[in-house]
């Protein structure tokens, strides 16, 4: 049951900003959704669609509308942009992407100034650095989906390698949402216990082999969404979901740490870029990373990955 009026806009209404929305409707998350997209028409039907749902679930109002509709939004979700194409380079995406953001989102920050911004669309890690830089919005207000997907599907990868409910899981991606990530295995428990601890205690599974079994978690784990892209063309559920996970813990206000993208000035070592980290977010956006314990090959792993992060930055020459 809605508790509170909120307002969500959704930017950009292609398969991950439409599937947000409908799970939006679903949950009865806000009480009023309004989607803009560039084309008017997949905007209009969208939210049409969404409309017809009305006798099925939590009572919402859902319409299309323009950037200026965005205006008195609690949260505004960014999902627009292109999709990798074939042969396509990340770098080269990026540079489009990044283009069409630093276009649209300056105007959207004036027209909805105190909203939270959840940017969802990729690389989302520089696209997080980017809103925040082009719009002058406070780093509170601005919030990447980050790692909490990658995460997030780690999880599940390990309840199935360990039988249990993902429930009883609790693990974090750290890093990049793409190739420059990482997964602490120390600070992956199930039930309080140690994965590792766990495996051999419970599963009977040998020292030796141990660490080559969570090795090929982690690789599932990574290629977990182009498998995704092979199989349908898109990854949309998950994101969605992950989204809307995000989105509940804002309106609820109830300090949950999430791995999620967020400027870092020092913290595990990263100076002045975006990336996945474990992060309290409240009513008002973003609170504060959450610095976990790693152990040195850990930390020496995630400084790798961090160092070929920021490699991407200087790239793309967006923090100049």
């Amino acid at each position: 049951m809605v508790q509170k009026k909120r307002k969500i806009s959704i930017l950009g209404t292609g398969n991950v900003g439409a599937t947000i929305a409908y799970t939006l409707v679903n949950q009865g998350v806000c009480s009023e959704i309004v989607l803009v997209d560039i084309n008017k028409a997949k905007a209009e039907g969208e939210a049409l669609d969404l409309t017809q749902c009305a006798a099925s679930v939590p009572s919402v109002k859902v319409w299309n509308g323009e950037y200026e509709d965005v205006a008195g939004s609690d949260i505004v979700v960014v999902t627009f942009g292109m999709a990798r194409k074939p042969g396509q380079t990340r770098l080269d995406l990026a540079k489009i992407n990044i283009g069409i953001l630093q276009s649209v989102m300056p105007n959207v920050a004036k027209i909805a100034p105190n909203a939270i911004y959840v940017i969802v669309s990729n690389p989302v890690d520089v696209l997080t650095y980017a809103t925040i830089k082009c719009t002058g919005l406070p780093v509170n207000q601005v919030i990447g989906t980050g790692t909490l997907l990658d995460s997030n599907r780690l999880s599940k990868s390990v309840a199935d390698y360990c039988g249990v409910d993902v429930h009883n899981v609790n693990s974090f991606v750290l890093g990049e949402h793409g190739d420059a990530c990482m997964s602490p295995w120390s600070l992956c428990t199930i039930s309080g216990l140690p994965v590792k601890e766990y495996a051999k205690r419970f599963m009977g599974v040998e020292e030796s082999v141990l660490n080559d079994e969570l090795e090929n978690i982690y690789t599932g784990m990574v290629k977990a969404g182009a498998k995704v892209i092979a199989a349908k063309g898109a990854t949309f559920y998950a994101i969605a979901a992950s989204t809307v996970q995000l989105i509940k813990a804002i309106c609820a206000d109830t300090d949950t740490i999430l791995p999620l993208s967020t400027v870092l000035n020092g913290e595990y070592g990263a100076n002045n870029l975006c990336m996945g980290v474990p992060c309290v977010v409240g009513g008002n956006g973003f609170k504060k990373i959450v610095e976990l314990p790693l152990t040195e090959e850990e930390q020496k792993l995630f400084a790798e990955k961090i160092a070929s992060l920021d490699a991407t930055y200087e790239a793309l020459e967006i923090r100049k």
